[in-house]
């Protein structure tokens, strides 16, 4: 039986990647971190949270790091975690540095001293191609991150590559693209999306206030991209791929999408607010996957509108349910209202509503 140690695992795609670990066989573990408040919602909903094995650990605790990889002895690690919100690295840039960048050299180290036999995959990110003129990125596409997430993701992805060629690791990047679902975050566009319409058709709520509607991404389904994430750490040489659907949606698409399936005019509903502006921001990702569609037979599946959809149909689900009285792991209820939260402009001035 393989085993493997996923970091980040009460994450959306440290649950969809559990999932799937399961349904092949492994043995699964997972780190987490001890908060007050414990967050496994996401495996519950997946009911995958009595099936895993759970080690407490910090990415900034490297003693913790060579616990884990003892106690787990895994054949495989994925290291989904990472301070993933961008729009707080800005709010956070030293902490987010140190838990997604910095981070990986402790665990690369640990793994180094440990067991370097130990198959590695590095969560790399599309944000690490910043504002950049290419119409499309692929693996060759030079990076120029755009915020201090970008850049950390660019320091753990370069610190990855370089431990692969010093000491013989077997450590793979994968640079996904977004990569959404109704695991995602409160804090993420698509979900603060689904989520506030689903509250809308049933009268809950009366407005969606959001930064750059032009903003483009590439939009696809976080599970099946964890079966490419997967299909990397098989290969006989390990190499970096892009995951990606190869189409881009602007946020005003992904809005009317949303809408239209509750049957409502979106702009009736929609404002926009600097609030939510990056400092920098980026205007366009679109990646090219066709190294990934070759060498590991691996396709997207889930159309955008299909995704948008499963977003959408899940959340109103949710708040029918919640309405009803009942009881369920879910998140929604417990993420503060964002007219509360007083942010830094990119101009330096306090906004505070």
């Amino acid at each position: 039986m393989k085993k493997a140690l996923i970091t980040g695992v009460t994450g959306q795609d440290g649950a969809y990647l559990t999932e799937l670990l399961l349904k092949k066989g492994y043995k699964v573990f997972g780190t987490f971190r001890r908060v007050s408040t414990p967050n496994f919602w996401r495996l519950q909903t997946l009911d995958v949270f009595n099936k895993i094995n759970l080690i407490p650990a910090d990415l900034l605790d490297m003693g913790s790091l060579l616990e884990a990889i003892k106690v787990s002895d895994p054949d495989e690690i994925y290291n989904l975690a990472a301070s993933s919100y961008v729009g707080t690295s800005f709010e956070e840039a030293v902490g987010n540095s140190e838990i997604t960048g910095l981070a990986v050299t402790k665990f690369l180290e640990a793994l180094r001293n440990q067991n370097p036999n130990i198959r590695f995959y590095q969560a790399s990110s599309s944000e690490m191609y910043g504002d950049n003129k290419f119409k499309v990125q692929n693996e060759t596409t030079p990076f120029l991150p755009s915020s201090p997430y970008a850049a950390a993701k660019l320091y753990a992805h370069s610190i990855t590559n370089i431990y692969k060629k010093s000491y013989d690791i077997f450590a793979c990047c994968g640079i996904l693209f977004n990569h959404e679902s109704p695991l995602r975050g409160m804090e993420f566009v698509s979900r603060k999306i689904t989520n506030a319409v689903a509250e809308i058709s049933l009268g809950l709520k009366k407005e969606l206030v959001l930064g750059n509607l032009k903003a483009e991404r590439d939009w696809g389904f976080a599970g099946e991209f964890m079966s490419a994430i997967h299909l990397m750490l098989q290969q006989d040489k390990p190499t970096d791929y892009v995951i990606s659907t190869g189409v881009s949606h602007s946020v005003s698409d992904f809005v009317k999408e949303a809408f239209d399936i509750v049957g409502l005019n979106w702009k009736k509903y929609v404002k926009t607010d600097p609030k939510f502006f990056r400092p920098l921001e980026v205007r366009h990702l679109r990646g090219d996957s066709k190294k990934a569609i070759k060498e590991l037979k691996w396709k997207p599946k889930v159309s955008f509108e299909k995704l948008v959809k499963m977003m959408v149909d899940e959340d109103v689900r949710r708040w029918k349910t919640f309405l009803d009285g009942k009881a369920f792991p879910w998140d929604a209820p417990l993420y503060p209202n964002e007219s509360r939260l007083i942010t830094r402009l990119s101009k330096g001035k306090i906004r505070k509503n």
